[in-house]
């Protein structure tokens, strides 16, 4: 592409980043416990106020928690796709490995906290790869028709010569075709971006910036956080700051609390270090005292705490917390010996927050997954992928044991071994159970000297010798 294309769309879409990398950015120092008390300046009357010493900056992580939360439920078994054949299934389980599980569970958190996440395909030498790229380094060019197609990536991200050390951005094209490479010298005007010669041309044996990636369509796939395209920080951030504040705060008194200032009139000692020895040693002060009526003696300023107000704020704010940000409060008061009915109440926040990401990540997964299959050369039937989602919560496997016993006889077992508790994979379990069974009829006929002849079709039976029967001699 033409460089000076690629300054115009630097030029119209830089600003707009770089809002976005700033929400991104706060959202992911609230993820990692660095909240906004930790930086903010000290009220001023504190300073002037020589009874308040203490400035505790105590942070609380429930941003982490309820994302944690999100991807723990979601993606510690991640979705599994059906291509409607076993051998492509095999093909595609094997191209997305064992990385796969935290791949999907840094989507989760990526898009929790930039509000989309990306996945991007390339050609290497030992075929093709996939790894997430953190949102903050991709600038999308959408098409401006209803379908919101994605016509390339800008990709910009920070990156050192190795040979004189300067610190260079670099910025990466990608449409559907290929790749153009430029880079720009820290400290330099944009008009000053060059290209970047980073690739090999196959024909030529020559360096050069540009690189055709194969893959067809543009390679990165975007994976939204939820349907209006916002993190989860937005919702909770005042909360979580009056939290802080809060806490913080009652910590400031309960130390400042213990320091006492003693106010003295009409004191007859000499100096403050006479009154502190008199009233340690002898538990008595003197006071040179004017009448009835001048109010001699010694008096204390504290600091009064509004206990109960406080607790109830913090017990208010904590449950606003975990309603508004659509989790689950991890006190274990809220469990207990519950039910399955029970249970899933308390599930239904975070369910309705993990469906909505659902459903983006869904389309995120299809378009990715097919891209997989066509350079894989994987036939999906009926162009149809079969995506199956699955849950990770607290449950009563007692209850759920119970309901799968008694529904023997009423639903398939195929049904029952697949809701089963215990049971990660129906297919194999199907087949461990096939094998006992097969197992425990050949002991049976063994013992018994009733196995039957496979040759003859199961019309001839032998006993445990291999004589035929007295009734078939």
């Amino acid at each position: 592409m033409d460089i000076q294309v690629i300054k115009g769309l630097i030029r119209k879409y830089q600003a707009g980043h770089s809002a976005f990398v700033g929400q991104s950015q706060k959202a992911w120092n609230y993820y990692m416990n660095r909240t906004d008390i930790l930086i903010e300046e000290p009220p001023k009357d504190r300073e002037e106020n020589p009874m308040r010493s203490a400035d505790n900056r105590i942070p609380f992580n429930f941003h982490g928690l309820l994302v944690n939360q999100k991807a723990s439920y979601m993606f510690t078994s991640p979705p599994l796709f059906d291509l409607g054949n076993k051998g492509a299934n095999k093909k595609l389980s094997s191209f997305l490995g064992d990385k796969y599980p935290k791949v999907c569970k840094d989507l989760c958190i990526d898009a929790s906290n930039s509000a989309v996440g990306w996945l991007h395909i390339w050609r290497s030498e030992d075929g093709w790869k996939y790894a997430n790229v953190p949102a903050e380094q991709i600038i999308p060019v959408w098409s401006k028709n209803l379908e919101n197609e994605l016509l390339g990536c800008l990709r910009r991200y920070q990156d050192v010569d190795d040979v004189t050390g300067d610190v260079y951005t670099i910025y990466e094209y990608w449409n559907d075709t290929e790749c153009d490479v430029y880079r720009l010298k820290a400290g330099d005007e944009l008009e000053q971006l060059i290209p970047y010669q980073v690739f090999i041309d196959p024909v030529l044996c020559e360096p050069t910036g540009r690189y055709e990636h194969g893959v067809g369509e543009v390679p990165f796939f975007p994976f939204f956080n939820n349907n209006i395209n916002t993190n989860d920080l937005i919702s909770i951030k005042p909360l979580i700051d009056t939290y802080c504040k809060v806490f913080s705060g009652f910590l400031n008194d309960l130390e400042d609390i213990q320091e006492v200032i003693f106010v003295l009139t009409n004191y007859g000692g000499a100096n403050l270090r006479e009154f502190l020895t008199d009233l340690k040693e002898y538990k008595a002060i003197q006071i040179d005292s004017e009448g009835g009526d001048d109010k001699s003696g010694v008096s204390t300023l504290t600091i009064e705490i509004p206990v109960e107000a406080r607790e109830k704020l913090l017990k208010a704010t904590r449950q606003c917390i975990f309603e508004q940000g659509q989790g689950i409060d991890p006190d274990p008061q809220n469990f207990g010996n519950s039910s399955g009915v029970a249970l899933n109440f308390l599930y239904s926040l975070l369910e309705l927050k993990a469906g909505l990401q659902e459903t983006e990540f869904r389309l995120g997964f299809g378009r990715f997954i097919r891209c997989v299959c066509r350079l894989l050369g994987l036939p999906i039937k009926d162009d149809t992928i079969v995506q199956t989602w699955t849950r990770t919560s607290v449950r009563n496997d007692l209850e759920l044991s119970q309901i799968a016993q008694q529904s023997k006889g009423i639903i398939s077992d195929t049904t029952i071994i697949a809701r089963h508790p215990w049971v990660e994979d129906p297919e194999k379990e199907e087949a461990l159970l096939a094998a006992e069974k097969k197992a425990a009829e050949e002991a049976y006929q063994d013992a018994f000297g009733t196995r039957v002849n496979a040759n003859d079709g199961g019309d001839r039976a032998e006993d445990g010798d291999g004589d035929l029967n007295d009734n078939e001699k």
